[in-house]
């Protein structure tokens, strides 16, 4: 009588086929409910932002407001003149000189503004006692909640002619200086004011960002005897390297968009040389002199602007190995 054989059988593979896909019936029976979740969402969105955008139809109109009974009307009856506006605008000397200041304002942010909330975010997260981190924490980004006007008002206080620097300067026998109207210092001012008002809360991103390292990493680098500043480049600075990068663009593509109250605020006090920016422009253009097809050309020459610095500054994120705003497909 043989042995039996030792060998094991081969195992048949298993062949799956693949699942089949679901139909359109069947995902929305199957995710009604967070469809239905975002539905206010998307009312919002639709109400807000994307009927209004219709309205830039107007940058390729001679817009007459009262060409008609409704608003309607005014967009049938309005005369088409095509490129018009946008022929207007650059041959217009006042628009490349609030563009000018706006690009300048933007570049000088970027260097003396955009740093501070990540040096706050890494200043806080290195205060050991949690009820004096909430505490500065609450401090700092207070100010965010301000209006600019308070905002402007406070610093009038401080740096005006009749503030409290100026008065102190003139008991001293020094001459009374008056930065709120000195245009050779205004980015220097406005920088100091978004500072003072937006850095504190700026630096939420960055703190969120900071918590998502693990901290194994840093005991692991110290039992390995990494230093501070080494566990610093090594740790820190590789978990924020996507949050800054993806704040860079969005910033890059705001670029045209520094802001309107807080320039509307100061525009008269430092003259219009300095203070014109493209919001401000597009304000007095567009209802100041009622010139409605010109405001709505600058408006969308900013948003063009705006979309291809973010599609270039993406794509610069994605030869850096970052994933930017969107991943590359």
């Amino acid at each position: 009588m043989s042995a039996p054989s030792l060998v094991k059988p081969e195992a048949v593979p298993v062949t799956r086929s693949p699942a089949k896909p679901l139909t359109f019936g069947a995902r929305l029976r199957r995710d009604w409910p967070l469809i239905l979740m975002c539905v206010p969402a998307m009312l919002l969105l639709a109400v807000f932002h994307y009927l209004p955008a219709l309205g830039n139809v107007i940058a390729f109109q001679d817009y007459n407001p009262f060409a008609g009974d409704s608003p309607l009307q005014a967009f049938l009856q309005s005369e088409w003149i095509g490129f018009g506006n946008f022929q207007y605008l650059f041959e217009t000397p006042a628009f490349w000189e609030s563009v000018r200041n706006t690009l300048g304002i933007t570049a000088f942010q970027l260097i003396f503004y955009f740093p501070v909330p990540i040096a706050l975010a890494l200043l806080l997260n290195s205060i050991m006692s949690p009820r004096l981190r909430s505490f500065v924490q609450s401090v700092v980004y207070l100010p965010h909640f301000f209006s600019w006007v308070l905002v402007v008002s406070l610093f009038q206080m401080m740096l005006g002619g009749a503030g409290l620097i100026a008065q102190t300067a003139r008991d001293a026998g020094f001459t009374a200086p008056d930065f709120m109207t000195d245009p050779g210092t205004f980015y220097f001012l406005i920088t100091s004011q978004a500072i003072w008002k937006d850095a504190g809360w700026g630096m939420i991103v960055f703190l969120a960002a900071l918590a998502a390292i693990d901290p194994n990493l840093y005991e692991a680098a110290a039992a390995d005897g990494a230093g501070r500043m080494r566990r610093f480049w090594h740790i820190t600075l590789p978990g924020l390297r996507p949050v800054i990068v993806l704040l860079l663009i969005l910033r890059l593509g705001d670029a045209l968009n520094v802001g309107f109250e807080q320039f509307y605020l100061q525009r008269e006090a430092v003259g219009r040389d300095a203070a014109e920016v493209l919001d401000t422009y597009v304000y007095f253009q567009g209802i100041g002199v009622q010139q409605w097809g010109v405001g709505a050309a600058a408006g969308l020459f900013k948003a063009l602007v705006g979309l291809l610095l973010i599609l270039g500054a993406n794509k610069i994120a994605h030869r850096l190995g970052e994933q930017g705003i969107y991943s590359k497909s």
